[in-house]
């Protein structure tokens, strides 16, 4: 599996929001990362 085609600092932003590592982050196959996106979401818009 290939490492996630994303920025540096999209995953670091993403292993802020998420708690994780960002090598977690870059390795984390693409459908549970939108998947943890989705939940972030979710909470931000209960937040409100």
């Amino acid at each position: 599996m290939k490492p996630l085609q994303i920025s540096a600092e999209t995953a670091q932003k993403l292993s802020k929001s998420l708690n994780v590592p960002i090598e977690q982050i870059m390795h984390m196959p693409q459908h549970i990362l939108l998947a943890k996106l989705a939940e972030l979401q979710k909470e931000e818009k209960k937040d409100q």
